[in-house]
């Protein structure tokens, strides 16, 4: 069984049991989470796709902690003009842990 989610407008491919990375959510680690907007839900044979949504359907998880990415090194130049700028990011997000697939 599996589901597509879609948060922080980005689309994942979940199963239970499955641990992964998403877009900075509000709470601390031990919250429960859920994710309303299921794109598809599929178990065993049959496969239920939504317009865009599926009504009644959401993936439960569990926050397993917060953090930050690596850092990106942002460098702009232009040559001959003595234009230099370096920037450093680091992108926040929340590690989730799927318990189930209520669909």
């Amino acid at each position: 069984m599996y589901a597509v989610i879609q948060t922080g407008g980005k689309q994942y491919k979940v199963t239970p049991g499955e641990e992964l990375r998403v877009e900075k959510l509000d709470g601390k680690a031990g919250d429960e989470v859920d994710f309303d907007n299921v794109l598809l839900v599929c178990k065993e044979d049959k496969v239920e796709v939504g317009t865009p949504v599926l009504k009644n359907a959401k993936v439960v998880a569990k926050i397993t902690g917060q953090g930050r990415g690596p850092k990106i090194v942002v460098f702009k130049y232009k040559r001959r003009k003595r234009y230099r700028k370096k920037q450093g990011h680091r992108q926040d997000f929340t590690a989730v842990r799927i318990m189930e697939i209520k669909a």
